[in-house]
């Protein structure tokens, strides 16, 4: 199969790991990544999700944390704090700063993201689970994810990393914007994986700031929509709650039900949807709504458990395919 994945950062590259185990190698996974959280910071390029993904895919990521490189220190973020610099909340490791150190004399020496990203890849990938799939940046074009709120009793606009990172994600959503995002075109490879894909994947990430920047990329939505291939997502909301994340935040702001139907009907692009057992009562409004709807166990509590979430993923495309 050719299987393409739309992910996000934390949620979305433990359910590749599950997808690698739950297939073969003759299997070819393409990982489309969000790139609407990227940010410019100490004059470096910070790609998080692409990072979370490639670090998690390579067995370099942090397991507890869920982000940033294993055995990380922090002594460059101490000095920046140091010398006082007002972007110090953001936590740079010492060890995550050579990739952007990387990225950021490639981008600046005219390469793109794509190769950039490829570049990075290739010290991670022998022998782990990421030599087996091909990262892509959903595209190359510079789009920044802008929180409308109020800090301190007055209206600002802040970066969504400012406002998940530094805020925690305590300050009001007013309106969220992704800057750039409609000049923006699909990076290179983009979207000849979608016509070339079997199956196409949405796993658990975040409605707002994670998949809908990559459908919102023009070309994109278009090309699911064409596609002959069934596009298949799995709820990142159990139980009317975020299960990671300012998910519940974002929706509550934005005047979105926070719930398992509701989040899937906003896609607008899925012929299938995996929702967790606490809400099988959400099936029928799916259905209506024209989407085919499975109960089954979402929480990815373990190796076993996220390989039996891509199991039943698959085997839902499979249905569609057959019908």
């Amino acid at each position: 199969m050719n299987i393409v994945v739309l992910s996000g950062g934390v949620g979305g590259s433990r359910f590749i790991r599950g997808l690698l185990a739950a297939t073969t190698p003759d299997d070819q996974v393409t990982v489309v990544a969000n790139t609407a959280d990227d940010i410019w910071l100490f004059g470096l390029r910070v790609c998080p999700d692409l990072d979370t993904v490639m670090y998690t895919l390579g067995a370099g990521i942090d397991t507890e944390r869920g982000w940033g490189r294993t055995d990380e220190t922090w002594n460059a973020k101490a000095e920046l704090g140091a010398y006082d610099v007002p972007e110090a909340w953001f936590g740079l490791g010492d060890r995550d700063l050579a990739t952007h150190l990387v990225r950021t004399e490639m981008l600046r020496s005219g390469a793109g993201l794509a190769a950039a990203t490829e570049r990075l890849c290739a010290r991670w990938a022998p022998g782990t689970d990421l030599e087996r799939i091909r990262l892509l940046p959903m595209t190359e074009d510079e789009v920044e994810t802008w929180i409308s709120t109020t800090v301190d009793d007055a209206p600002a606009e802040i970066h969504f990393q400012e406002f998940w990172i530094r805020h925690h994600a305590g300050v009001p959503v007013h309106a969220v914007t992704q800057r750039g995002i409609e000049s923006s075109s699909p990076a290179p490879g983009v979207l000849q994986a979608i016509a070339d894909a079997d199956v196409i994947v949405l796993p658990p990430s975040n409605p707002i700031v994670s998949v809908g920047p990559i459908l919102d990329v023009p070309g994109i939505r278009d090309a699911l929509r064409s596609s002959d291939a069934p596009v298949v997502g799995v709820s990142p909301v159990i139980g009317g709650g975020a299960v990671r994340g300012m998910a519940d935040q974002l929706l509550a702001g934005l005047g979105i039900e926070n719930s398992a139907a509701a989040v899937g009907l906003r896609h607008g692009v899925l012929d299938g949807w995996l929702l967790d057992t606490a809400d099988a009562h959400h099936v029928a409004q799916l259905e209506a709504g024209g989407v085919t709807a499975r109960a089954v166990p979402l929480w990815m509590s373990d190796d076993a458990t996220t390989r039996q979430l891509a199991v039943d993923t698959l085997a839902l495309a499979a249905e569609l395919c057959r019908g």
